[in-house]
């Protein structure tokens, strides 16, 4: 009590010193302007009520030059006038009740804070003093003590009366803070909330983004804390699950139409088609008026909880522009009595009452005029208020109302178990009890944060989970009639405190979207790329901003969105649509193919033909033809062919380890024989031609000298005797010649064996070494793989090869050089034809081989190997079947003679028998000397 009245007199010097000493240094410096409703008087405690009834302060022109004054407020709304009238019924109802507080009779001081933080300020510091002057860290008064704060309206005003309220441990309990940033027990101690903190809401909004589907969205906030917070928690979210933010703006808080036109310029050329809003209704009104004005549809708006309900963002013509909208409301719940408290009202209470009447029915009260007649513009006061359908009297969402009413009834509950508290089982020091009628505040915050009790009416439980109560939200979806009116559809719920999966519940059959469409809209910056491609990043764009690549070949994506393709197996190969791996085909040259059957058929008919020659052979074994040129070689020759036909069907089918050893090797032995034959009959043959050569040179100087000694003969009178002399010398001379006889059958079959034992030798040591082996060629073609042989060693197969083609070269150079052998049967030319014929194909097998992939390449190698193999058969031995079968007679031993050479000293052909080539030359002396 001492102190009371030391703090009571120190309030009353304070007031009398500045009343009446100019030069005082302790001086008052402002009087605030504050509107409300107070009821103090007799009343056992006082419940503080803080409440935004009006939009904005009053502007001022800036004048300094004069005293300042407390600006006044203006823009009143008819919503937060109702939740003002909700403490109002809430409190008369509690003093009503007699189980609860049954000898405490509340009491209230309520201020319009103007949402404007200056007058929540303003507000708080008078509050606190008990008196119109307000005198910071003193309370000025006898009356009933204070228990808490009900306020301050949005996250900003509550932050800042949070803070002081705060350094005096004094409770405050908010019904429409929800922003997150007050969760922070450290920063505001003593802060409340019945209203549901918007960490849950700024999640239920990411989930129902991330439901849909939506990936490309707009954001627009409040430049305030309950913007900024919820739109930022909301972004980290979404982000964190591949959502883009289209654009970001902020709405001003105070009149800015240029940044509205900015605004407004950036949603209508925004490609995203949904919109999230984290803003009171009073800052988002300006947008949505200028909006409607640029006609903007096709826009999905999701709102929280500040606007969802508002009447002042329903106003008439705004269903184009918002139908569809999809927003969280928190609780809803009727309270039976309170439109009836709300219609009964006296307009002639207080000033703010009465600035509600003279708004709501567009008249002036003046209480100065005694008139005899109601002039127009004069309100009556008897206006009835239940004819007009207002935000203010409508109950039908009572929303932030029902959450005024259950921050009224906590702190009710909190004083009631208070006033209860049975002495000595206190929770204080000593086990003491607070008393009810001079308690200090952090005695009835210590209730505050324990209370646990059910609202009257609707019997929701209310207890404080470090000040927040749970995340529970009704999801609500604005529907328009064909008259334009809305209804609030309730289509799901979100429940914070649930498991994960089961948060929220939606009826998605139940939503109606904008322009009156069952479908959800879409909102992508680009369409989903389809399996089969993968997401390519646009540089300097939003990652929801992309290119469809399609995958590379060989490479597929299987799901949506693929950040990227994945390359198939060794094994495998991508399908057409690149969203699967299929198996590669499996390619070689098989037997049953047309191709094979082709091959095989002209294989097994040149071996056939090849038997056949050397079936004639053999039946003409004795002929002079058969002999003419060693008929072992012949024979070997044949066989060689035969070995060549046969071996390119070992390269047909699946290579097998055995048939790449056996169809290379086959195929190299087989040629060795054929050109080591040939080119053995080729030597024999030039050595022929050589010696004719030397044998015609011989003769003809045997000729001039019988020419000259028969003239001298002539000269001296006995020619006849020097002509036979000199006849008789050259046939002694030209069978007297070594070289003719130089090689016999027996080098010729020397040259052969040795050349194919040299073959045969070095295939053994490529066998041994590194044999050919099958492989699966998976570079040569993608979509298919090859069975093939390899090799072993490049170095061993060119060498075995290029052997071969030495002998045919030697073959050729050998048969060429023996080409004009005049002999009736020409058989160097049809060597020289042969090799010529071998190396055409050859030649031209290279670029054919390189150009070809797969089985194809077996075929041409085939094919080369059958085409020379029949041009060597071919122009050999069809000239001497010819002769065998067709032509018998020509198959003399005079036929196989030389013919008599032209006076003109042209030859016409080969010899076929070096055995005549004296008898040639004895003719060309003896023809020489009867023409001399």
């Amino acid at each position: 009590m001492e102190i009371s009245r030391f703090l009571l007199g120190l309030c009353a010097f304070i007031h009398f010193y500045r009343s009446v000493s100019a030069e005082s240094t302790c001086k008052l410096k402002a009087k605030f302007n504050l509107n409300g409703y107070k009821n103090v008087e007799k009343k056992t405690v006082v419940i503080g009520g803080m409440f935004p009834v009006h939009k904005r302060i009053a502007s001022s022109d800036g004048n300094t030059s004069r005293v300042p004054v407390s600006s006044g407020c203006e823009g009143f709304n008819f919503r937060t006038f109702r939740w003002t009238q909700t403490m109002l019924f809430a409190i008369n109802e509690i003093n009503e009740n007699n189980n609860l507080l049954p000898d405490t009779d509340l009491g209230y001081v309520i201020y319009d804070s103007c949402f404007t933080i200056s007058k929540a300020v303003e507000g708080t510091l008078t509050y606190l003093t008990g008196q119109d002057e307000a005198v910071p860290n003193y309370r000025c008064g006898t009356g009933a003590p204070l228990a808490a704060l009900v306020g301050a309206g949005g996250s900003d005003l509550s932050i800042a009366t949070a803070r002081i309220l705060g350094l005096y441990h004094f409770p405050q309990v908010s019904y429409c803070s929800t922003c997150s940033a007050l969760e922070s027990k450290f920063q505001f101690p003593t802060f409340l909330r019945t209203i549901p903190n918007d960490k849950h809401q700024s999640t239920a909004i990411a989930q129902l983004v991330l439901h849909f589907g939506w990936t490309w969205v707009g954001t627009i906030a409040a430049d305030d804390d309950y913007g900024k917070y919820g739109i930022k928690a909301f972004k980290e979210q979404v982000e964190e699950a591949g959502v883009c933010i289209s654009f970001s703006e902020t709405l001003p808080k105070v009149s800015s139409p240029g940044v509205i036109q900015r605004i407004v310029k950036t949603v209508v050329e925004a490609t995203a088609k949904i919109i999230v809003v984290f803003s009171s209704d009073v800052d988002l009104s300006p947008l949505i008026l200028e909006l409607l004005q640029h006609n903007v549809t096709n826009r999905t708006w999701i709102a929280s909880e500040a606007w969802v309900t508002s009447a002042l963002i329903n106003q008439p013509g705004v269903s184009s522009l918002l139908g569809g909208t999809l927003g969280f409301g928190v609780k809803r719940a009727d309270i039976p009595g309170l439109q009836h408290h709300l219609l009964k009202i006296d307009p002639y209470v207080d000033p703010l009452t009465e600035e509600f009447w003279e708004t709501l029915f567009n008249c002036t009260l003046n209480y100065s005029k005694a008139v005899r007649g109601v002039p127009d513009g004069l309100c009556t006061g008897t206006e009835p208020l239940a004819q007009l359908n207002n935000t203010y009297s409508d109950v039908s969402q009572l929303r932030i109302t029902y959450s005024v009413y259950k921050a009224v009834y906590a702190v009710a509950h909190a004083l009631h178990n208070l006033e209860h508290c049975e002495k000595g089982q206190g929770p204080f020091n000593g086990n003491d009890c607070a008393n009810i009628t001079n308690f200090e505040p952090w005695q009835l915050m210590y209730y505050l944060k324990n209370v646990r009790f059910k609202v009257p009416h609707t019997g929701e439980e209310i207890y404080f989970d470090e000040g927040d109560v749970e995340g529970v939200y009704d999801i609500i979806n604005w529907q328009f009639n064909s008259n334009g009116e809305i209804s609030y559809v309730t289509v799901g719920r979100y429940n914070g405190s649930a498991a994960p999966e089961d948060r929220m519940t939606i009826m998605n059959d139940s939503i109606l979207w904008n322009n009156e469409v069952k479908e959800p809209p879409r909102s992508v910056c680009s369409e989903n790329c389809q399996p089969g491609t993968r997401k390519g990043i646009r540089q300097g764009e939003p990652v929801c901003c992309f290119d469809c690549i399609p995958c590379a070949d060989g490479e597929i994506s299987n799901s949506t969105n693929a950040r990227a393709c994945i390359l198939c197996s060794y094994q495998d190969w991508s399908n057409d649509a690149h969203d699967t791996c299929v198996p590669k085909i499996i390619e070689f040259l098989a037997f049953g193919e047309p191709l094979g059957i082709t091959l095989i058929i002209i294989s097994a008919f040149g071996a056939l033909v090849t038997i056949a020659v050397g079936v004639v052979f053999v039946a003409h074994i004795g002929t002079p033809l058969v002999k003419a040129n060693d008929p072992l070689l012949s024979f070997s020759l044949l066989f060689s062919l035969v070995v060549t036909f046969l071996c390119s069907i070992v390269f047909l089918g699946e290579p097998q380890h055995w048939s790449c050893m056996t169809s290379q090797v086959a195929l190299a032995l087989g040629f060795a024989l054929c050109l080591s034959s040939i080119m053995g009959k080729a030597a024999v043959l030039m050595m022929r031609a050589r010696a004719l050569k030397k044998a015609r040179a011989t003769a003809k100087a045997a000729a001039k000298a019988a020419k000259a000694a028969a003239e001298a003969a002539a000269n001296s009178g006995s020619p006849d005797v020097l002509v036979t002399n000199t006849l008789n010398n050259n046939n002694a001379n030209t069978s007297a010649n070594p070289e003719v006889d130089s090689l016999t059958c027996a080098h010729q079959r020397a040259i052969a064996a040795v050349a194919t034992i040299i073959q045969a030798v070095a295939c053994t040591v490529w066998l041994v070494i590194l044999p050919p082996f099958p492989v699966q060629n998976t570079s040569a073609q993608n979509i298919k793989i090859i069975l093939e042989c390899d090799e072993g060693s490049v170095v061993f197969i060119c060498c075995i090869f290029a052997y071969d083609i030495l002998l045919a070269l030697l073959a050729f150079i050998f048969a060429f050089i023996a080409r004009k052998l005049e002999d009736h049967f020409s058989e160097a030319k049809s060597v020289t034809f042969g090799m010529l014929v071998f190396f055409i194909v050859w030649i031209s097998f290279v670029p054919a081989y390189l150009s070809t992939r797969g089985k194809f390449m077996v075929a041409v190698q085939i094919f080369a190997i059958l085409a020379s193999s029949f041009g060597l058969l071919t122009c050999i031995f069809l000239p001497k079947c010819y002769i065998l079968l067709v032509k018998p007679e020509r198959n003399t031993e005079e036929m196989m003679r030389p013919r008599a050479k032209p006076r003109d000293g042209t030859s016409t052909g080969t010899s076929a028998s070096f055995a005549t080539a004296a008898t040639e030359v004895n003719a060309t002396i003896a023809s020489t000397a009867i023409d001399d």
